[in-house]
């Protein structure tokens, strides 16, 4: 609210750099100091100077008779004395020095002796930055925010374009004041603070708000009377600096092991935990922040996802599916995922989750995305056969360029199915790539050889017969590429995918109906027996349905599209069409697409619409947000009910996904639909634009 006043490109720390439009005034400052100031009894400061005692912020001061010079380091040798470790430990405890402390103790030396230099002077953070701060313009977005454009790494990190707003300051220094409290609001108002300074006060506790700074990058709370740091600090995953020297801690919470950024956390002049200490004296900050990510426990787990019933009448024909990205093996590394404990990445920790929570949604239809070949025929296959699911897979297309040795780690889609209740009557694979190239007017474009060629993902297209009903149903599950930089080449392949879908859903519209359905069941298709059949009689059988067009078969598009509400993607499918000047297209040709535009015939939702959709699907430190979909036919199905958001509270812990809980980045997606009546449904003229409907 601020920032609005201030002139624009002025880069600012509050209350420290020169000229008055940079100041904020101290009736805003203690706006956020809590209104009773009376010294509580036992909370006296752990170092008491008195020397310092008449300071008129009241801020007490250290118990340390030595002197400092510019923080040099010989000044910082007395803390390692006979008499006296800054961690109060008894000499019998002391850290022998000579080769054990590293160069980096030394450094955190350094910057506590330079910490205790100026601690009688308010605000000393801004006097110090505010000349060499003036007039450097706006805060840029963070690297996490920046497209990565050249990187073919197909993890949508960062998958989606978010707003930076402008603000023209991003640092408080509230150091030296006397605060013995601070509110809430300050946490959750300021969320944009990249520095925040509250050191040399009488804070005797950070409120679980802290939580809300997610853009942190330093924060300094040393020379207070603080007891313990709240789990919530893990929340601040971009800290590259967390400062407390001088406080009274004796613990730090495991959750400082999200910190996988962090390079300096200053605890010295603390009673610290002697093991935690020796661990950062000799190994250095990163060492324990890893030491405490390692060693994290489970924590308690979330309430279960609450399922929002959003049609309650009786049908004859219903069915179920559920979309899952479930993080693929080789994309689950630390260096992608470094809140994360090693072991709650390696796959043998998180197959058994991803599996129980499939198995558990029993779902008529399952689609994940970001399966490797190994895992769907050594495990996936095998493990859900006993459940009556049979599957079929296609990895992304350049596993045909691969020895069978390097394509098996190759990722693709795989859609499983209940054997029970329907029969699979066709596949077929969409090739966005390959179809783009080989497209009359696409394949001489500049921008399909250098932009969409090389991207391989593909689509999985399935064809069912419902046994009982006689319905049937057309299921695309889809992967669509990830970086923000190819909005283009998002909206072409999704225009491809559609394209294709609708000569494929006229095909199937013609297609002869079954006279066996008992023979379909103990049939093998492709070579893959049913394992899961059971022996009994699946009672009688209706006829197959006719359908006179594509439009009129029940349609289910479920996948990771990497693309919010608004885009190009989005847009296409919700509307049936968008024009080929669309932004997402920029200045890129691509043919017809950008010629005439692109539009599919089929009327489609999301089955969350009819429920704000969720908060998120994909949940990471550096975004979050709604990129994976089940998309239906309106004029077909109607949805009964889906599975909803996680525990909000639980979420105020976890910085982001995958973690004990959640083996996966993605959220698992659940909708329920029934498939409406001839009579219900609508026929949908297939056409080049604007799309038209009216009653049968």
């Amino acid at each position: 609210m601020f920032g609005q006043n201030h002139p624009q490109g002025q880069h600012m720390m509050m209350n420290g750099a020169p000229g008055p439009q940079r100041y904020m005034p101290m009736g805003m400052i203690n706006k956020y100091q809590q209104q009773n100031t009376q010294h509580q009894p036992g909370q006296q400061h752990h170092h008491p100077h008195p020397q310092q005692q008449n300071h008129p912020g009241g801020h007490g001061a250290m118990g340390h008779q030595h002197t400092f010079s510019s923080g040099t380091m010989s000044n910082a040798t007395p803390h390692f004395t006979p008499s006296n470790l800054h961690s109060g430990t008894p000499t019998n405890n002391q850290i022998v020095l000579s080769e054990s402390v590293s160069e980096h103790w030394q450094q955190q030396l350094q910057l506590a002796a330079e910490a205790r230099a100026v601690s009688s002077t308010p605000h000393h953070h801004c006097r110090k930055e505010g000349v060499s701060r003036v007039s450097k313009g706006p805060v840029e977005p963070s690297p996490e925010h920046s497209p990565r454009i050249g990187d073919d790494e197909e993890r949508n990190r960062a998958s989606t374009d978010v707003e930076i707003r402008r603000q023209d300051w991003d640092a408080m220094d509230m150091s030296g004041q006397g605060l013995r409290a601070l509110s809430p609001s300050l946490f959750c108002d300021y969320t944009f603070l990249g520095k925040l300074f509250i050191d040399n006060n009488r804070l005797t506790r950070l409120h679980p708000s802290l939580g809300h700074l997610r853009s942190l990058t330093h924060l300094d709370a040393s020379n207070n009377q603080l007891r313990e740091i709240p789990e919530e600090i893990g929340m601040l995953v971009n800290l590259k600096a967390l400062l407390l020297f001088d406080n009274n801690i004796h613990s730090l919470p495991n959750e400082i092991g999200y910190l996988h950024k962090l390079e300096m956390l200053g605890i010295e002049g603390n009673p610290l935990d002697e093991d935690l200490k020796d661990e950062i004296i000799r190994r250095g900050s990163r060492a324990l922040v890893t030491h405490l990510r390692e060693n994290m426990e489970a924590g308690d787990a979330p309430n279960e996802r609450d399922w929002h019933i959003l049609d309650e009448t009786c049908a004859a024909d219903t069915l179920s599916v559920l979309s899952y990205n479930i993080l693929c093996d080789k994309y689950a590394t630390t260096s992608q995922y470094g809140y994360t404990p090693s072991e709650v990445l390696a796959w043998n920790y998180r197959k058994d989750i991803i599996l129980e929570e499939v198995k558990g949604h029993n779902a008529d239809i399952v689609c994940l995305q970001e399966v490797d070949q190994e895992r769907y025929n050594e495990f996936f296959r095998r493990e859900l056969a006993h459940q009556d699911y049979r599957g079929v897979f296609s990895p992304k297309t350049r596993a045909k360029t691969m020895a069978d040795k390097e394509a098996k780690f190759v990722d693709g889609c795989a859609t499983f199915y209940k054997s029970q209740k329907y029969i699979l009557l066709d596949k077929h694979v969409i090739d966005f790539a390959n179809t783009a190239i080989n497209r009359p007017d696409m394949k001489g474009e500049h921008d399909t050889f250098n932009r969409v060629m090389p991207r391989d993902h593909i689509a999985v297209v399935t064809f069912f017969e419902n046994r009982a009903t006689g319905s049937r149903l057309i299921v695309v599950n889809v992967h669509i590429y990830w970086d923000p930089a190819f909005k283009d080449v998002k909206l072409v392949q999704v225009a491809i995918m559609m394209e294709q879908v609708s000569r494929l859903a006229d095909r199937w519209a013609k297609h002869p109906p079954c006279t066996d359905k008992t023979a379909f069941r103990h049939a093998e298709f492709d070579g893959e027996p049913n394992l899961g059949a059971a022996e009994e009689s699946p009672g009688e059988l209706a006829p197959s349905q006719e359908y006179a067009s594509g439009t009129q078969i029940p349609l289910l598009i479920c996948g990771d599209f990497n693309s919010a509400a608004g885009t190009g993607v989005y847009d296409l499918i919700t509307q049936g069409s968008v024009s080929g000047d669309h932004a997402d297209l920029a200045n890129h040709s691509y043919g017809n697409f950008t010629r005439d535009g692109m539009a599919h015939p089929f009327a489609l939702k999301s089955a969350y619409s009819g429920t704000d959709e969720l908060s998120f699907t994909n949940y990471t430190p550096t975004f979050s947000g709604v990129i994976d979909y089940i998309w239906y036919s309106t004029n077909a199905l109607q949805v009964r009910g889906v599975l909803g958001d996680v525990d909000l509270d639980y979420l105020s812990r976890v910085p982001g996904f995958p973690n004990h809980h959640f083996p996966s980045d993605h959220l698992a997606l659940k909708a329920e639909f029934s498939v409406k009546s001839r009579k219900e449904i609508i026929v949908v003229e297939a056409k080049f634009g604007p799309q038209k409907e009216r009653r049968s």
